[in-house]
């Protein structure tokens, strides 16, 4: 009878504590665990209309921005090609206390002239500004498409935040450059517009806006693209690794102006695991069609030893995973050109906030805009709770 009773509790404090120590594995890793969108939700707009200036530059052109959490700032680059002015970015402040975005929201409270490693502004026309994320303290990242009918090569280069100094210059890949003969690189206007940075510093994303000369096609109406997202490791600042992302097939209903342009404007690296939000941006001649998504590495393959995919066979490569969040022509607003997006300030219940920004072009008709969004996340207890079959929410 001591024998059976002693068994039988040896296996109560088993099935005790099994359950306890694989919560307190799971919990020991909630630092690294990735980040699991459910919704988002539209908490408002600002706008500026085009014609502003702050600190006698023009304020517009915004293609990229990024937070700064210490701080609660954020940073926004203007893809002017030092023509109005020298090349810049701004410090903004966005006041999303109450959890909504109002019209006067967004104030613009510095600007920050880019100097180059030799201490000079860049000169007119050889610079094109687009991307921009917040690297080690004091610090920000800045990709330039560059000029590829010019023959000049884009750039990720490192500027302090105090003087707007140069510090840091990395380097591009060769099959990205563009060549005199037109058969290889980054096309004209459609290079790397994108930038991010993974919240432990440790890798830089950026990413073609269309696909390389030797990759395929640029986008046309109902015809996807294939971008190169290209990965550094800021450890040893050399570029180890490059991912396929294929953009939306978007077919105009109607096109009375007879342009089409479509691309992939920015990635947001939301964890450290390879999980980013996207936006795919298409003019079809009438209006934006603007596309939020969720995208994942888990499992693409890496092509960084693939110099052109037009001559490999594409069936061997695995893209990048994408999830359509949100169709923004669902949104009772009028779209402009949307280009940037940084995660933002936390919410008053504790949600991660989204910020959008519109490259205006300069033109009398667009808008700078801002778009503020609400993202529902599932907390790490609801995660485990599933996880372990506790909870039969969807």
């Amino acid at each position: 009878m001591k024998l059976i009773r002693k068994a039988s509790f040896w296996r109560r404090v088993i099935y005790f504590c099994i359950p306890i120590i694989i919560i307190s594995l799971f919990l020991t890793n909630l630092s690294s665990d990735t980040i699991e969108i459910t919704g988002i939700d539209f908490i408002g707009q600002a706008t500026f209309p085009s014609g502003t200036t702050f600190q006698k530059t023009a304020f517009g052109g915004l293609s990229g921005i990024t937070y700064d959490e210490q701080n609660q700032l954020y940073y926004a680059i203007s893809d002017d090609r030092s023509e109005k002015a020298p090349a810049r970015f701004y410090t903004l402040k966005i006041d999303l206390s109450k959890g909504v975005l109002k019209q006067d929201g967004v104030v613009p409270v510095e600007v920050k002239l880019l100097l180059d490693a030799k201490n000079q502004n860049f000169a007119p026309r050889t610079v094109d500004t687009e991307g921009i994320a917040l690297g080690k303290p004091g610090s920000v990242f800045i990709s330039s498409e560059g000029d590829a009918s010019q023959i000049i090569n884009p750039f990720i280069k490192e500027f302090l935040l105090a003087s707007g100094k140069e510090i840091n210059n990395l380097s591009i890949p060769d099959k990205f450059l563009p060549s005199s003969d037109i058969k290889k690189g980054v096309r004209n206007n459609l290079a790397l517009e994108s930038l991010t940075i993974t919240p432990n510093k440790q890798y830089l994303f950026t990413a073609t806006e269309n696909a390389l000369i030797q990759d395929g096609t640029e986008a046309k109406p109902g015809v996807p693209t294939s971008c190169r997202i290209l990965r550094y490791n800021l450890t040893t600042n050399q570029a180890d690794k490059e991912y396929l992302y294929v953009t939306e097939a978007v077919k105009p209903l109607i096109n009375i102006t007879g342009k089409y342009a479509q691309g992939l404007p920015d990635l947001h690296a939301i964890d450290n695991q390879g999980h980013f939000l996207s936006i795919e941006r298409a003019f079809t001649g009438l209006g934006f069609r603007i596309a939020l998504f969720q995208v994942s590495l888990e499992n693409a393959t890496d092509i960084s030893n693939i110099d052109s995919l037009q001559a490999t066979n594409t069936n061997n490569i695995q893209p990048v995973q994408k999830k359509l969040l949100l169709d923004l022509r669902k949104l009772d607003v009028l779209l402009d050109n949307i280009e940037g997006l940084t995660l933002g300030s936390k919410l008053p219940d504790g949600q991660p906030s989204l910020i959008l920004v519109s490259d205006n072009n300069f033109q009398s008709i667009q808008r700078t805009q801002f778009l503020a969004f609400r993202l529902k996340t599932a907390s790490p207890l609801q995660k485990l709770l599933r996880r372990l079959n506790f909870n039969n929410n969807p």
